[in-house]
């Protein structure tokens, strides 16, 4: 049985560092498609494992060449990564005590390796983020022309509000083409907007950001999305469970799906009312709908049937 070597990689825009376990060896290369290709040549698939932390799109060309080479990888949220790195004493940070670091994280952890990357599913997050960042600038623009009142300056808002509204108009179409042309997204996006209360814009959200949904067990989906409670509860101290972390744009979408599963499902409307008697809060009784459209969805996914 091969031992696994887990290698550590440390992530910047110009280069990118290696320790690799085995040798006890340093590399740092640049953070280009030929030198990365040269490296992950010399890895051995079902021997080498690299851990990385999650970096945006810095490591996007390395995860595909990793991909293609068929060597395992998993990225970490680099909070976690540090509190690690606390909990050994370790109070130095150079680039090489980083990434000797994750090479320890990974023999402590054994984490999971993650899927490939997908192009078309790298296509469509571009295409849901450019949209989101759009929708932020013209819920500005809508706010300033709320406060605006010489005639000029709001005439001048309200025509980039209008040309916000076709250009995210023509990115929505471009996000509709792309689900179109990927068959299994396409699937997907019909089952899920089989379920009451949610729209294109969740189902596409949860296309673009969530791409575990169906993989993963409800507990794990939920954790993922930030919307699995836990517990805080020390002593005499007894703190109503809360949710935190995990992915803020999938949460916010399945907030809104939660509103609308309420107003237009009996089955979603009953759970809301009984949470919301026994809690006292509507806030967290809308939480509470959310987290249980997210499993919904999971299953639906996962088992390739509309909702009932």
């Amino acid at each position: 049985m091969i031992m696994q070597n887990y290698v550590g990689c440390d992530i910047s825009k110009q280069w990118l560092d290696f320790f690799d376990e085995a040798s006890g060896q340093y590399h740092r290369i640049d953070n280009q498609a030929d030198a990365i290709a040269a490296y992950v040549a010399g890895l051995h698939p079902s021997r080498d494992f690299v851990v990385m932390e999650a970096t945006g799109v810095h490591d996007r060309l390395l995860r595909h060449a990793l991909a293609k080479a068929g060597v395992p990888f998993s990225r970490h949220n680099p909070a976690h990564t540090h509190h690690y790195a606390k909990s050994t004493r370790r109070r130095a940070k150079t680039d090489r005590l980083d990434v000797r670091m994750l090479s320890d994280y990974g023999r402590r952890y054994h984490p999971e390796a993650e899927p490939a990357p997908r192009e078309e599913g790298e296509h469509l997050q571009s295409l849901a983020r450019l949209r989101d960042q759009m929708v932020e600038i013209r819920a500005t623009l809508k706010k300033q022309r709320s406060e605006a009142f010489g005639a000029i300056v709001i005439a001048e808002i309200e025509e980039l509000i209008a040309t916000f509204n076709v250009r995210i108009k023509g990115i929505e179409g471009q996000i509709a083409q792309a689900i179109a042309q990927a068959e299994d997204m396409a699937r997907d996006n019909a089952l899920m907007i089989s379920v009451p209360g949610v729209s294109k814009i969740t189902s596409f959200s949860l296309l673009a950001h969530l791409p575990e949904l169906g993989q993963r067990s409800p507990k794990s989906i939920a954790a993922l999305a930030g919307l699995a409670p836990f517990d805080n509860k020390s002593g005499k101290l007894n703190r109503r469970s809360q949710i935190q972390g995990g992915r803020s744009r999938v949460r916010r979408a399945l907030y809104m799906a939660a509103l609308g599963a309420i107003r237009a499902c009996e089955r979603f409307r009953t759970f809301y009312t009984a949470i919301a008697a026994r809690s006292g809060s509507k806030k967290l009784a809308i939480i509470a709908v959310a987290r249980k459209l997210l499993v919904v969805l999971n299953a639906i996914i996962r088992d390739k049937k509309a909702f009932a």
